[in-house]
């Protein structure tokens, strides 16, 4: 082009063709260059921010782990205990970071290295636990090692399943038998796995009538699987406790290893009891379960190790199975699972392994020994004196009552009966667990519902002690903490009954039965305006209960109130906590009537206020306009013209009273100020109602608490022994002349000294120079003005 414009003689057509071409190419750079900032900026924001730029440093990134670890500093610090992790949790943590090490090693070195760090794991814990010849699995997840184990016995039952597939299943469906004591979700985790339907599963009972109501119900079993034969099904697979999830319990494995191997069914074993085989001294039931074909151990919680894999030790000779089962692989990841445990069991060794074990089970059999001396406290399984786990629930007998708050209820109560006092129960245990744990954080308590016994308090060293770091001063705090808080309980317990009864003999409220609250009680004030018959939320109630509740935590007592929903509908209640045997409930519940009582009057008050008001402005406007009426007939129209009616006025005064009007907000009247012109003093009106107070109040003495009783006698015995009081001083003084001798009747002769001062008829308790009725008012002369 700019040859071209070399070629034009026109020199300013030349510099104007120069200038274009400038100009274009300003603007072309231009564009470029906002699309390419556009195309930066679009693919900035499609870029998490913690990977745009160039990349953080190693110390910005861990202060964000911390952060997500232990949470912002403006948030609430958490109550939750975190793990104590020792120097073996260090070397199981040092075994992840150096698995991702050996793993950049090349092939043949990783081989051996995996291969043997495998088969020493396998080794040393067959050896630990008593299982000879046995070979490991390693998982992550617990329930990962069954789910094999159950497709290792399906490829060993049915030959043709690797060809034919679930086509084999179908013909002779696979049966797999759990207990009922078995962990929640077990079998649906397995079917989930194996794809297998739930028919699938059969749920073995416990016992009813002889031994363990968590014991596995042998005879039933065998009952079961010849049912099942009968019926074209292959019994599979049977699923033992050494241990179970909820009360430690351990099965019959001996009896149960007979049956299957009678049957051909494959025992597996699993549970907390398990860990026992690493001691010396090991229950027959226990040690039975070396003869199983394969059993689940958890290392970790046991010997307090974190991130270490679960093992499942198994026995079988073809392992063509096994791999096809998912049991053995040939990846060097796979076999890097046991290195954390590898190095920790290294660490440890059998003196520290065993040691930490067996400082568990003596802390359970430390707990269990210190609570059979304490009352109303019943240990669940006691016929388990090898079990680690200790399992225990508050209980109390009534003595007025049939209804016996036991772990089993009594066959001659009524299920109604027996429905309410066992939920009644249940709240109290629950709250003294959760009291447990706030008082004892290392002791590691759970708390659990069980389907016959109701809510329990477990304690499960094993699984806990370890991590936790729990000592035999810990167990003795625990169970300090349970006498402390035993009086608290019965009293509660027996205070029910009375609350609910001052409750329903109450005007106004309402008992509201919640067997879930651990407290003495529910109450509900009933207002003017409230529907019995709905379930809906009142708002009305809504507002006079959060009063109610504040005028009662304002109080200070050792009581503690709570509003919430209704049970059984969404109208608000006050919930009353547990209490101490010194409790007035007389004085509490008639402390809330008093004040609910009051609260509505005053609501209902201010409520009206403005309508009052109202109307009594609109009268008073009335009847003012009527009397200025009056005052125009009265004086005349003359005197309302200004010039002459100031003449007038001046010659003829017009003795005028001021009139006016006065609201009382008390009566809700108009009332005149006559009274208050004449006699310079504000009118007292109509004398308000007496604010409604309670019978049963009664003066606290200094520093006392509301409703504590003073005395533990009654009122009547506490008049008694004052009335005697009085009449010995009386005695002392007359005997020794002092001004008893001179004391007469001021309205009565005299009477002679041996005999009482007060006449026929007049009550004890004016004795001891008290006046008379009539004298406390004085007789007043009547005006003269007034006669």
């Amino acid at each position: 082009m700019d040859a071209s414009l070399e070629k034009i003689a026109d020199p300013t057509l030349a510099e104007m063709g120069r200038n274009l071409k400038e100009a274009m190419k300003m603007l072309e750079e231009s564009q470029r260059r906002i699309e390419d900032e556009n195309g930066k900026k679009l693919m900035s924001e499609d870029i998490p921010g913690p990977l745009q730029g160039s990349g953080q440093d190693m110390v910005s990134i861990l202060q964000l782990v911390q952060n997500l670890m232990h949470g912002d500093e403006d948030e609430e610090p958490q109550s939750t205990r975190i793990q104590n992790i020792g120097e073996q949790g260090h070397m199981a943590l040092l075994g992840h970071s150096l698995g991702a090490f050996i793993s950049t090693l090349d092939k043949e070195k990783l081989r051996k290295l995996t291969t043997r760090i495998l088969s020493d794991t396998t080794l040393w814990l067959c050896r630990i636990f008593r299982y000879e010849n046995g070979c490991a699995y390693f998982h992550e997840e617990e329930r990962e090692g069954l789910a094999k184990i159950c497709r290792l016995a399906i490829h060993s039952r049915y030959e043709d399943f690797v060809v034919d597939g679930f086509n084999v299943l179908y013909n002779k469906k696979p049966v797999i038998y759990l207990s009922a004591a078995a962990r929640p979700g077990l079998g649906q985790y397995l079917c989930n796995q194996l794809g297998l339907p739930f028919p699938c599963l059969c749920r073995v009972p416990c016992n009813t009538m002889f031994g363990s109501q968590h014991q596995m119900d042998v005879a039933f079993l065998e009952k079961m699987i010849k049912d099942d034969i009968e019926r074209g099904r292959l019994p599979l697979l049977l699923v033992a406790n050494a241990g179970t999830a909820a009360v430690g319990h351990t099965d019959k494995i001996g009896r149960l290893k007979e049956l299957c191997e009678q049957y051909g069914i494959w025992l597996h074993v699993e549970g907390v009891n398990l860990a026992t085989l690493a001691l010396g001294y090991i229950s027959s039931s226990v040690l039975a379960a070396t003869r199983c074909d394969s059993m689940t151990l958890t290392p970790g919680p046991w010997l307090g190790l974190p991130a270490v894999p679960a093992v499942t030790l198994y026995k079988h000779d073809d392992p063509a199975l096994t791999l096809v089962a998912g049991l053995t692989s040939n990846k060097p990841a796979d076999k890097l699972r046991a290195l954390p445990l590898w190095l920790s069991l290294q660490y440890l060794g059998l003196d520290g392994i065993v040691e930490r074990i067996k400082h568990a089970c003596q802390l359970s059999q430390r707990l269990q020994e210190s609570l059979k001396k304490v009352n109303h406290i019943k240990i669940l399984v006691e016929d388990e004196l090898s079990s680690p786990v200790v399992v225990f629930r508050f209980f109390q007998e009534l003595p007025d009552s049939d209804s016996v708050l036991k772990a089993v209820p009594a066959p001659n109560v009524a299920p109604a009966t027996v429905s309410r006092e066992r939920h009644s129960c249940d709240a109290l245990n629950r709250w003294l667990g959760e009291q447990l744990k706030q008082l004892v954080p290392a002791s590691g308590l759970t708390v659990m519902d069980l389907e016959v016994e109701g809510t329990c308090v477990r304690f499960s060293p094993l699984m806990t002690a370890s991590v936790l770091g729990t000592r035999g001063e810990d167990v003795d705090q625990l169970v300090a903490c349970i006498q402390s808080k035993l009086p608290v309980l019965t009293c509660t317990l027996q205070l029910r009954e009375e609350f609910k009864q001052e409750v329903e003999g109450t005007a106004g409220l309402l008992y509201v039965d919640d067997p879930n609250w651990p407290g003495i009680g529910v109450v509900r004030y009933e207002h003017a305006n409230d529907d019995k018959n709905s379930l809906k939320s009142d708002p009305e109630g809504e507002n006079i209960h959060a009063a109610l509740l504040k005028k009662l935590n304002e109080l200070e007592s050792d009581l503690t109130f709570k509003m919430g929903p209704e049970y059984k509908s969404m109208k608000s209640c006050i919930y009353i906590g547990m209490a101490s045997d010194d409790t007035d409930v007389s004085e509490l519940v008639e402390t809330i009537a008093v004040t609910a009582r009051e609260i509505e009057e005053n609501s209902r008050l201010l409520e009206n206020m403005t309508e009052v008001v109202r109307k009594g402005i609109q009268e008073a406007q009335v009847q003012l306009q009527k009397a200025n009426e009056e005052r125009l007939l009265e004086e005349g129209v003359l005197r309302q013209i200004p010039v002459v009616g100031s003449v007038l006025n001046w010659f003829s005064p017009v003795q005028a009273s001021q009139k006016g009007r006065t609201f009382n907000l008390t009566a809700g009247s108009l009332e005149s100020t006559e009274h208050t012109y004449v006699y310079k003093v504000q009118g007292t009106g109509v004398t308000p109602p007496p604010t409604p107070s309670g019978t049963r109040i009664k003066q606290r003495l200094p520093g006392q608490k509301p409703f504590k009783r003073s005395l533990r006698s009654s009122d009547a015995v506490s008049e008694t022994s004052s009335v005697s009081h009085i009449e010995d001083l009386e005695k002392m003084e007359h005997l020794s002349g002092g001004p008893a001798q001179n004391t007469q009747e001021t309205h009565g002769p005299e009477q002679p000294p041996g005999d009482s001062i007060q006449p026929t008829g007049q009550p004890e308790a004016l004795q001891d120079g008290a006046q008379h009725p009539e004298d406390d008012h004085p007789q007043v002369e009547e005006p003269e003005s007034l006669r």
